[in-house]
Formats: C-alpha cells, structure tokens, sequence
C-alpha cells in the first residue's frame, strides 16, 4: 500500500509512518518541516503547506489511502486561547482537510480511503454520561472545530470512502499529553486538576497507530472514537500515574486557578468526557493497552 500522509512528522505522524514502514508500505509524507524522521527510502517527503493549494495536491493520485493528521496544538500551556490562536486552530485543520478533500474530488484515480484526524472534544462536556459515536455534538469552540473539520473531510464522500477519527489525549513518549505531565509528577509536585471527579479518556499511542492501521483496512466509514475503552477520572489517573512513578500525586490544580491562568482553554482541561470505542469494538479491534496503570508503566519504562 502506498500512503500519503499530512502532519506525518508530527508526534502521531511520525508513529504511523514508522508502523507502514515496518509492515512493508510505501508513504508520501507532506510536511512544512524540514527534517526527516526516518532513514528509510520506502518514505518520499514532500514539502509544502496542507493549508494552501499547491503542487503536493497532485501526488494523492499516486496513493491508495490518505490519512490526514495536519493541525496545530489546541491546548499548549500557559498559553491562552486569544482571538489569533483560536483563528490557527480552526485553520490548521479545517482548511487542511478542504485543501486534501478537494484534491482528492479533482484526482484521476482517487485513493480507496480518506482518514481524517477529528478529537474527542467533538461531544463537549457530559458529566458522567457515556459517549459513543451516536452522541450529539456539543456547543463549545472545540466541539464547533471538531463538526466543521468533519465536514470537509466529508466532502471527498462522493469520490471515496472516509472516516473520521475522534481521538482521545495520546499517551507516548516523546510527546503528547504525558509529556508536560511527567516532570512535576516526577518531582512529587503533580496531581489532580480542577475537581477531578470529571471523567478522563486516553488512548496509548500504540493503539492509536493500531486504530489508524485498523480502519485503513476495513470498511468503517463516519467517526470511529479513538479511546481506551477504560477511561477514567482525573482523581484516579493522577493516582495512577503517581504510583507508576512511586511518586505522591496530591498536588491539586484547582479549576479557579486554571482558569485565571489559561481563560477559555481551561475548558478543553476541565470537560468531562467518558468516551467508548463503541465502532472499534464492534468492528473487532482488540486493544493492546486496554488498561490505564498498563499503558502508564509501558510508556514510563521506555
């Protein structure tokens, strides 16, 4: 299979291309980075920015699969959500998308399947309901994000198969959302945020390049979560991680305080989501790190 991947030298990009690589695939990666993560000549970069139009469009013709992961950080503390930050979440993913879906309409043979990152904070906040691919959308900026990058990726429907890929906070190392939490925990200082009875879904790394994997292979099109089937409270995760490190956990972040400090991106860190793989289960996908305490020790001992 030959993939073109957007984002691929990314922290979720530069897993999946190393995971094609290794099972014998071919990738062409689009990136406005310069560098190049990976040795091998299976990999063809292209340079080039997957908001715009450009040359890179007409590669995807070449391809049997796209899978889309361009986008910049939605929550990169202390920084706070300003008019300007919010203009390049939305940009870096909703235009991306259009940019792909509209080469992928206009490509003389047009891969078999488009995969499109999405997030979990497509539902916004639900206390302690549990959520799965039926559940409505929510009415906050990343839920508004979240519908309005789906859609473009839906307007390559016509021509090809696509799934959006709902996807939890990623535990892994070398980045993520592990990766700002282990130097206070390692120090003692870490703990809960905000309440911490609100409801926390994760998924390890290698489970979100096995999902990726998954559905580039099966006939799963619309949104398929990508979570743990596990989540867990913020309370019990800090616990967790504590104990993975032989560290206290009880320094609390409290939710005035995350608020006066990071304004309206506090909410992204103090929603309740209790996200399910209902599709992936279904569909028969079996999780590697179906258990917080696991997937926390195996990323911490690597």
């Amino acid at each position: 299979m030959k993939v073109f991947v957007a984002g691929g030298t990314g922290f979720l990009g530069r897993a999946l291309v190393r995971a094609l690589i290794e099972r014998g695939d071919r990738c062409v990666v689009l990136s406005r980075r310069p560098e190049r993560p990976w040795s091998s000549d299976a990999v063809e970069m292209l340079r080039g920015n997957p908001t715009r139009p450009g040359p890179w469009q007409t590669a995807l013709a070449g391809c049997d699969a796209v899978v889309n992961l361009a986008g910049s950080i939605i929550v990169d503390i202390p920084h706070r959500w300003t008019d300007e930050r919010k203009r390049a979440i939305r940009e870096s993913r909703i235009e991306s998308t259009r940019c792909i879906a509209d080469a992928l309409r206009h490509a003389s043979r047009p891969p078999a399947v488009f995969v499109n990152q999405s997030a979990i904070g497509y539902y916004g906040s639900h206390g302690d309901q549990q959520l799965d691919e039926t559940t409505p959308p929510g009415g906050d900026f990343l839920a508004k994000v979240c519908i309005a990058w789906e859609e473009a990726a839906r307007e390559a429907a016509g021509v090809t198969r696509v799934t959006v890929l709902r996807t939890a906070p990623v535990l892994g190392k070398g980045g993520g959302a592990l990766e700002p939490m282990l130097p206070p925990f390692r120090l003692g200082i870490g703990g809960p945020w905000g309440a911490g009875t609100q409801w926390w879904s994760w998924i390890h790394l290698d489970d979100a390049v096995g999902l990726m994997l998954f559905v580039l292979e099966r006939s799963l099109p619309g949104a398929v979560n990508v979570a743990s089937p596990t989540p867990v409270t913020v309370n019990e995760f800090a616990r967790t991680l504590g104990a993975v490190l032989g560290r206290p956990a009880l320094a609390r972040a409290p939710e005035f305080a995350l608020r006066l400090a990071l304004g309206e991106a506090a909410e992204a860190i103090l929603a309740s989501l209790r996200v399910v793989p209902r599709r992936a289960l279904d569909a028969g996908y079996a999780f590697r790190f179906p258990v917080v305490r696991d997937a926390l020790a195996d990323v911490v001992r690597r």
